[in-house]
């Protein structure tokens, strides 16, 4: 005769949800109360924790913007002092062309004269 004797299905799953009840009241006896001082210390403690990570944030997060808006404005005075000296050096150029077309035309000018006069006097020595 045996002693033993098989467990079916039915009984297996019955002990093992008796197994994870058990376990559960265990975890739910170890957990504190809402009105534990400890607890409500702990709870006190995290909301201060995370509202100074929030503040940070914040802090952080403002010094980035200040820190782009910055950039942006020396980027835009750095591209109107480029713009401006290129400007600047395109004016010089033209000026100088202009001031180099003026003394070409000068000397043409100059050279039609003399060559003009030469003429003219070769004319009054024939006649």
């Amino acid at each position: 005769m045996a002693i033993y004797k098989e467990q079916g299905f039915a009984e297996r799953r019955q002990a093992a949800m008796d197994a994870r009840k058990a376990l559960l009241e265990k975890a739910k006896a170890k957990m504190p109360s809402a009105d534990d001082p400890a607890a409500q210390a702990r709870r006190a403690e995290r909301k201060a924790a995370a509202e100074a990570r929030a503040q940070r944030q914040a802090e952080r997060e403002r010094e980035k913007r200040e820190k782009a808006e910055r950039e942006a404005r020396e980027r835009a005075e750095r591209e109107a002092a480029a713009e401006a000296a290129a400007k600047a050096e395109a004016e010089a150029k033209e000026n100088a062309e202009k001031d180099m077309i003026s003394r070409l035309l000068a000397d043409e000018a100059e050279r039609k004269a003399k060559r003009d006069a030469r003429y003219a006097a070769r004319k009054a020595r024939k006649r």
